[in-house]
């Protein structure tokens, strides 16, 4: 394992970083133009962390709403494992809500925040409540644009189901930064840290 990924992780099970709330507010964009928001907060110490997501976007051509998707998700972990996931998801008009435990196995969700995420081969996916096999594969460094800077990333490709995610960690700090996901359709969906939060 990486000696990046190492320090990270010694960081994120001390107790001072245990007790702290840590949130994250991309701007998402499709093929360059900005579509809408998607937030994570993270909080609780390890034996009773809770993570909240929420994502709003709208892809409009000629500036007709042409497809919209609304995603809301609240997750109960102990320690390393997803212990509870409740989502409701709007899909262009395809509803779909998940509300299920999971006590047998110790699995991860899609969590991008957390380095262990890039050590599994099983991942609970939110917007289903499906386990899906996953591979993770690194990637070249690169420069990711961060709110006003560039900051060189470490990435690694995420394979899962029909899911080709690339996701971005700080070289420097191993903190999540970034996330490039190929749509069903080819384009390319980018999450980047704009200068201004804004929120769902």
């Amino acid at each position: 394992m990486k000696r990046w990924l190492l320090a990270v992780l010694a960081f994120k099970l001390s107790p001072a970083a245990a007790q702290a709330e840590d949130h994250w507010g991309f701007e998402a964009m499709l093929a360059g133009h900005s579509i809408g928001v998607h937030r994570f907060v993270v909080a609780g110490p390890p034996d009773a962390r809770i993570v909240d997501s929420r994502a709003q976007f709208t892809v409009r051509v000629l500036g007709i709403p042409v497809y919209r998707y609304r995603h809301e998700a609240s997750e109960q972990w102990r320690g390393e494992c997803l212990r509870e996931l409740r989502s409701d998801t709007d899909d262009n008009g395809a509803r779909q809500h998940v509300a299920q435990r999971y006590e047998a196995d110790c699995l991860m969700g899609f969590a991008y925040w957390n380095p262990h995420l890039v050590t599994q081969a099983r991942l609970i996916d939110p917007q289903t409540g499906r386990i899906e096999a996953a591979r993770f594969e690194p990637v070249a460094d690169r420069p990711i644009q961060v709110r006003t800077q560039q900051v060189v990333a470490h990435g690694w490709r995420l394979i899962a189901g029909d899911q080709r995610i690339i996701v971005w960690y700080a070289a420097d700090s191993g903190r999540w930064i970034g996330l490039d996901a190929e749509t069903s359709d080819g384009q390319l969906l980018t999450y980047r840290l704009p200068t201004a939060e804004s929120r769902p």
